[in-house]
């Protein structure tokens, strides 16, 4: 038995010496700290004047307030702590805010003590719903706000913006005399470092529209960023508010780039084209045209409110805006970085690296195989207009041509990557694939088709070939050359809007007698070239095709098609699908809700929206009855729309990125088997061109599921996550994963892809659709990401089954990841400058560094997600304030040479 000890207990003396002991030191606790003499003075002395305040005579009451007055403004205290002169009236403030109410209205003494009462609200801590600040400052004396100090104007504006709230909820009463405080508030802010402040103000007040006019040279810049960075998290139609004040303001300070930033962002081309037309320096057009050409818009400098007389200046500004030297500067990015040698599959896949499960034996000829080599063989060697397979003369030997060892669809996507090595080069890669136009076999002339698409991607050439040479084809009895010839034309034309494709595709989406394969290729390669343009006939064709087809066919990939088609029509442009969303719901069940989800996505897309998010979500999370058993699975397609559109309105700024991150693990967990498959598909839409390490971890993870629909989209979005980065812990997972499935040939084939996808133009291409230090969204690079995602709801029967061909959709996203400065000749120039981390600087106090662990190198250089550019000399200065993609330098005359 244990012997247990009690703790001996404390005797009564000592228990008297504790208690004594506490009593003291609760004693030492409530006395107040001792103050100086100073202090002490100067309390003694406020007393006095309050005291004065209660006396019956005006002119004793006047002189004690302005002694007051002074005592409190002329106080310092340190940024933390109230200054004293309130502190020491702060037990009075009711007594005072009675003596105001008993002093007769109009007299100087009420109005004098009703500032006092004002500023002393500010540090007593009041009943929720009171604003005595607010309410004795209209009851006060007229003079300026600005004595009192910035703390006291912080305050004043934030019970304004209650106070306004609260009478516009009610019946509407006058607000005038809070707008006359609102008219002194903001121009202090402004002339204080304080813009934030001043535009949320005026946010809450509605009436940005006063913010123009106090603006000037010194607070112009961060007034903007401000406004531009607030846009993500506004409600509609606020969010498009403060991006027009931003471009106003931009306007008025003549800042031609960042004004045509902002109309971009807006989509609206009107602003466009007024700011094009409100650009009078002819090299700070060209760099603008150099804007609109990264982003895929198109402007007509014949006619119209864009159009430029001069002749010389026309033709330069053409260059510039169609892309035409394009495929010259990144040639000159690859002979600089020296990688202009053409690399070969087994490059990329480095097979003597893989663990020992490889197939031993001799080498058999797979078409698998061959079709997964034919693709990562155009993606390595994309843009370099050579490589050891496809663009190698077999004339004269006795070989077999490489798109020769394809079979049947197989030839298509083998010829039709002719088109994604020569990418941009029209004059270089026409004449290599005419040759395959007059095959006798239909799939390869399908594929020479669907090259002269991928060619003149994003390039506007003067002589206009691609419509001239595959218009012919479109009517062409076999389906496979339809569909190659449709494609083509929707990848030539992505972005440009031009009326001959819409009167040549329109009538083909809404006849019932087409086969729906080709009508859904229609439709996609319609919202290609349509992208943003809400135009009614073609909305009216595909809600006619997705009505007239039956319940079988419309729940194949076709029918996707069409409802991605229909989405793209409205890409961006939110409220505006409202009127087709409603028609939508009346569609058959097996397409409706998918069909709905696809527009409100698309219309949505980039906005940051909250609200779209959370609806999104809800739908994801639902459990629907019976989709689990066979041939039900039409019932749960929608969610995963649900899923994509999610991501789409997350990808407007870093925070929605994560946290649609975060919902997306948790939909992997509770979701239905259809939210499964499209998650992988949704991280890599928030994470294009931007290998993070936990996203990749997730993908991984997802890569080895048991379903092979979720292990397949997983493969192919570690592609498009590491897209052109050459990322090297990315490429050694996706060798383990092709050693794990080296027995599945269709998983492979995705390994494949993905593997030619990360070394895409051996690491100096990128697919990620915002560019300008992700400010802008590109809808022409969107569209084509968003035809191989869709794609990617259903990859065993489109990307892994005989729809390969779509991943070539990539060719509108494509684009080198550089930075390359130009001379005002528009020559090469090499200029030092420093790359590093962004930095976020939005309302940061003082003039803070934008980028941090910067490298200096000499342009032209290669940018990664996240990174910045700025010059590392004062020599030159460049004519646009983001450097990215292709900047133009001009002299600088105020430059001394050391």
């Amino acid at each position: 038995m244990a012997v247990t000890e009690d703790k001996p207990k404390d005797t009564q003396p000592q228990k008297d010496a504790k208690d004594a002991k506490d009593k003291k030191k609760g004693k030492d606790e409530d006395k107040e700290p001792e103050l100086s003499e100073e202090d002490l003075a100067l309390k003694t002395n406020l007393e006095l004047m309050v005291e004065r305040v209660n006396e019956s005579d005006p002119g004793v009451q006047v002189a004690a307030l302005n002694a007051m007055i002074h005592e409190i403004r002329t106080a310092t205290a340190t940024m933390t702590s109230v200054p004293k002169p309130l502190k020491f009236l702060s037990p009075h403030a009711d007594g005072l805010k009675a003596r105001c109410e008993a002093l007769p209205v109009g007299s100087q003494s009420r109005a004098l003590l009703a500032d006092v009462v004002s500023v002393l609200s500010t540090t007593v801590a009041a009943k929720e719903g009171v604003r005595d600040a607010l309410k004795f400052r209209l009851q006060g004396s007229k003079e300026s706000l600005g004595v009192w100090g910035h703390e006291y104007m912080r305050h004043l504006a934030g019970e304004i913006a209650e106070e306004w709230r609260l009478r516009r909820e009610g019946e509407g009463a006058p607000t005038d005399d809070l707008m006359t405080l609102v008219t002194e508030i903001v121009p202090y802010h402004m002339a204080h470092n304080a813009e934030p402040e001043a535009v949320d103000l005026l946010l809450e007040v509605e009436r940005l529209d006063l913010l123009p006019q106090y603006v000037d040279d010194t607070n112009y810049s961060r007034t903007c960023m401000y406004l531009v960075s607030c846009c993500h998290y506004l409600p509609e139609p606020d969010d498009s508010v403060v991006l027009e004040t931003a471009h106003a303001i931009y306007t008025q300070m003549k800042k031609s780039h960042d004004a045509m930033r902002v109309a971009l962002h807006l989509n609206k081309r009107e602003l466009v084209e007024a700011t094009w037309a409100g650009c009078g320096d002819a090299l700070e057009k060209k760099q603008l045209a150099y804007l609109l050409a990264r982003h895929g818009y198109r402007l007509n400098l014949e006619e119209g409110p864009a159009a430029v007389e001069d002749e010389g200046e026309r033709e330069a500004l053409r260059e510039a805006l169609s892309n035409s030297r394009l495929s010259e500067h990144f040639l000159a990015l690859a002979r600089d970085l020296d990688v202009m040698e053409a690399k070969t599959p087994e490059d990329v896949y480095k097979t003597h690296l893989a663990d020992g499960r490889q197939p031993t034996g001799a080498a058999v000829d797979s078409a698998r195989a061959n079709l997964a080599s034919s693709f990562v063989n155009a993606f390595v060697n994309a843009g370099f207009g050579q490589d050891k397979l496809v663009t190698v003369a077999t004339e004269g030997s006795d070989q077999v041509h490489w798109i020769f060892k394809n079979k049947d669809h197989g030839k298509t996507s083998a010829t039709a990557s002719l088109g994604m090595i020569t990418l941009w080069d029209v004059e270089g890669g026409l004449p290599q694939i005419d040759k395959y136009l007059y095959s006798t076999d239909n799939y390869v002339v399908a594929g020479a088709l669907l090259a002269i698409g991928i060619v003149n991607c994003g390039v506007q050439n003067e002589n206009d070939p691609a419509y001239a040479l595959i218009y012919d084809y479109v009517a062409n009895p076999d389906v496979q050359v339809r569909t190659g010839a449709i494609l083509g034309l929707g990848l030539a034309y992505a972005g440009s809007q031009r009326d001959e494709i819409s009167e040549l595709l329109v009538p083909l989406v809404g006849d019932p007698d087409v086969p729906l394969e080709v009508a859904g290729c229609a439709a996609l390669a319609l919202g290609l070239v349509f992208t943003s343009s809400c135009r009614e006939e073609i909305v009216m064709a595909v809600l006619q095709a997705l009505m007239c087809r039956s319940e079988v066919e419309l729940a194949t990939p076709a029918a996707k098609q069409l409802c991605l088609g229909l989405g793209l029509l409205f890409l961006g442009k939110q409220d505006q699908a409202e009127a087709t969303g409603e028609v939508v719901k009346t569609l058959s069940d097996r397409v409706s809700r998918f069909a709905a989800l696809c527009l409100e996505g698309c219309a949505y897309a980039g906005t940051g929206n909250v609200l779209k998010v959370q609806e999104f979500l809800a739908v994801a999370g639902e459990h629907i009855e019976g989709a689990a058993e066979e041939g039900a699975g039409w019932k749960a397609a929608h969610q995963g729309a649900a899923v994509l559109g999610l991501a789409l309105v997350a990808m407007a700024e870093p925070l929605g990125v994560t946290m649609a991150g975060r919902a997306l693990e948790h939909a992997l967990q509770y979701g239905e088997p259809a939210v499964k498959r499209a998650v992988p598909l949704a991280l890599a839409l928030l994470n294009i061109s931007n290998p993070e390490i936990l996203v990749l971890d997730t993908l991984s993870r997802l890569s080895h599921d048991l379903d092979g629909e979720v292990a397949g989209a997983a493969i192919l979005s570690l592609g498009l996550v590491g897209a052109g980065t050459n990322n090297a812990r990315l490429a050694g997972m996706l060798r383990n994963l092709a050693s794990y499935y080296y027995k599945d040939p269709s998983q492979l084939f995705m390994v494949r892809i993905a593997q030619g996808l990360v070394h895409m133009g051996k690491g100096l291409l990128g697919l990620n659709p915002y560019h300008t230090d992700r400010q802008l969204l590109s809808g022409m690079a969107l569209s084509g990401l968003l035809a191989v995602l869709v794609a990617g709801l259903d990859i065993k029967a489109t990307i892994g089954g005989k729809q390969h061909h779509l991943l070539y959709c990539l060719a509108t996203a494509m684009a080198p990841r550089m930075l390359m400065t130009l001379d005002e000749e528009g020559k090469l120039l090499a200029v030092p400058c420093r790359v590093g981390q962004a930095v976020d600087v939005v309302a940061q106090a003082g003039r803070p560094k934008t980028i941090t662990g910067f490298q200096t190198h000499n342009t032209p250089v290669l940018m990664n997600a996240g990174e910045r550019a700025e010059l590392g000399t004062e020599k030159y200065k460049p004519l646009s304030p983001i450097l990215e993609g292709i900047v133009l330098c001009r002299k600088n005359p105020d430059y001394v040479e050391e």
